[in-house]
């Protein structure tokens, strides 16, 4: 099937998207977003349509699935909408005022409770926690794999503990 042909169908097609997005979302503009983006994903997954499949139900399917990323995505953000006419965003998790002297002394426990630990914990634990990867802190330190992730594990339960108890 060639490109022209292929547009051609989501074209003819485009506009049973509208009613199905419409249902998803509850609102018009959401709508217009998910079907454009529907559109774009059938557009670019091209070569992933079987020739002679049922296009809607294809495009039924992208559609979903956008909507249901989405959605998780949304949810696990934990931002809500203020319906005032000014939209303002608003994040559950954030305190009203920081307090600068008690993350201070958080993080002086933290950073004592790491130095407490033993070498064989600390090194691989530290490697990890400055962003480097399982397999690159196994190789750095010449140790197997699993080796480097329990140590880690059991470093996080130890550091867990030791702040727990402070």
């Amino acid at each position: 099937m060639s490109t022209q042909e292929f547009e051609k169908m989501l074209i003819e097609n485009a506009d049973f998207l509208k009613p199905f997005a419409f249902t998803l979302t509850k609102d018009n503009e959401s709508a217009k977003d998910l079907t454009q983006e529907t559109l774009f994903k059938a557009l670019a997954n091209k070569e992933k349509y079987n020739v002679g499949t049922n296009i809607k139900a294809w495009m039924y399917t992208i559609m979903r699935n956008i909507f249901i990323n989405n959605y998780r995505r949304k949810s696990r953000q934990q931002v809500i909408f203020d319906n005032t006419p000014n939209d303002f965003l608003l994040d559950h998790n954030q305190s009203a005022v920081k307090n600068g002297a008690e993350s201070s002394l958080q993080l002086k426990e933290i950073q004592k409770a790491i130095s407490n630990l033993p070498d064989i914990f600390r090194y691989p634990f530290v490697l990890y926690f400055e962003g480097y990867k399982y397999n690159e802190i196994s190789a750095y330190l010449d140790e197997p794999l699993g080796t480097v992730k329990s140590r880690i594990h059991f470093a996080r339960k130890l550091l867990k503990a030791e702040i727990d108890r402070g």
